[in-house]
């Protein structure tokens, strides 16, 4: 018997995500908050544990955890849909709206889930490229996005791995221009760059993304979507409905509750993403793009998957492999650190590239 021919004929060429386990090194490869999580809310969360935290299953709605979602943001727990991170509401938003026979529209380069998510569901990938500093090609777009069996567009801003953030007003060209959904993903909005979230009121094909794991809790996995209650009802008749467990909704409950600890490391990364793009941009030859997010992209004049395997040597881990236009196959993305960590990959880059 074999089995990959019982597989659907359009899922059976993808690769499954395999993660490269790096020992003895520097992670700043993955876009997660290098600071602890702060011990005094962790004993707020312990205090409030009890037996039915393990044996029961969770809320399905997250209603408290909606509600303070809601209150943060000046929306309705009505316009909310939480997901086991954002990466599962990306998918959820294509079962639902799209699937055979439609299409879904993604600007190049950027989250590589979107067009994967795409082909998991059956939808059609439809790849426009970005312009040479990672923006919009509007018209090219909305060329794109006006055919009629195109049912969604995803926006990352700010973009990963380019970091530069869509301005709202080109969003709101979007929404004016098209009928299908425009899902403007902000899992790094906390770090830069215009919110989308005031076009919701306007316009009813907005849905807006976002992600606890960039500011704290990437072990695990919150996100949400908002939108209008009716796009809402649609994807809550596809929702799993135990989808975020119990733990987690307490946890980004807690995050919320204490948002300023969280806001005062925000900053620090904020402040030390400014000063690595200096100190990066004065290495010969490398070229630093802007970045409102938590990591950078920068262009390096050596073989970019040489540096990277010479970095992990010296204990650094930064992302290689990020798309292959636009000049990313010379390109590496670094996770803003700690200083100490920030100084430390900084180190390790002069000492390979100016021996």
């Amino acid at each position: 018997m074999k089995i990959r021919e019982l597989v659907r004929e359009d899922i059976r060429d993808l690769v499954p995500y395999e993660p490269h386990l790096f020992s003895n090194v520097v992670k700043l490869d993955a876009n997660e908050n290098p600071y602890p999580f702060p011990k005094a809310v962790i004993e707020g969360i312990w205090a409030r544990l009890n037996g039915d935290v393990f044996t029961r299953y969770p809320d399905p709605a997250g209603m408290e955890l909606k509600a303070k979602i809601a209150e943060v943001n000046g929306v309705s727990p009505q316009n909310i849909v939480l997901g086991n991170g954002s990466d599962e509401l990306i998918q959820l938003i294509l079962q639902t709206f799209g699937g055979p026979g439609k299409r879904v529209i993604i600007p190049v380069p950027t989250f590589s889930m979107y067009s994967i998510h795409g082909q998991i569901t059956g939808t059609v990938p439809v790849e426009v490229p970005r312009d040479e500093n990672f923006g919009l090609k509007l018209d090219e777009l909305l060329t794109e996005m006006r055919r009629p069996d195109t049912r969604i567009t995803y926006i990352a801003t700010p973009n990963n791995p380019s970091g530069n953030c869509v301005p709202a007003d080109e969003i709101r060209k979007l929404l004016t221009e098209v009928e299908s959904l425009v899902v403007a993903d902000e899992a790094y909005i906390d770090f830069g760059g215009e919110t989308c979230l005031p076009l919701l009121e306007k316009y009813p094909n907005l849905i807006v993304l976002r992600s606890f794991s960039k500011v704290a809790i990437a072990g695990l996995r919150v996100g949400y979507s908002i939108a209008r209650p009716e796009v809402t009802r649609e994807l809550l008749k596809v929702k799993q409905p135990y989808n975020v467990n119990t733990f987690s909704q307490m946890t980004a409950l807690a995050v919320l509750n204490n948002w300023p600890v969280f806001r005062e490391q925000i900053e620090k990364i904020v402040s030390e993403r400014e000063r690595l793009k200096v100190e990066l941009g004065s290495i010969p030859g490398i070229r630093v793009y802007p970045s409102q997010a938590n990591f950078i992209l920068f262009k390096v004049p050596v073989p970019a998957g040489e540096l990277h395997r010479q970095l992990v040597e010296e204990g650094v881990l930064v992302r290689w492999g990020l798309g292959r236009t636009h000049g990313l196959p010379e390109c590496l993305r670094v996770t803003v650190g700690t200083r100490q960590e920030n100084d430390l990959c900084l180190e390790k880059i002069r000492k390979i590239l100016i021996p």
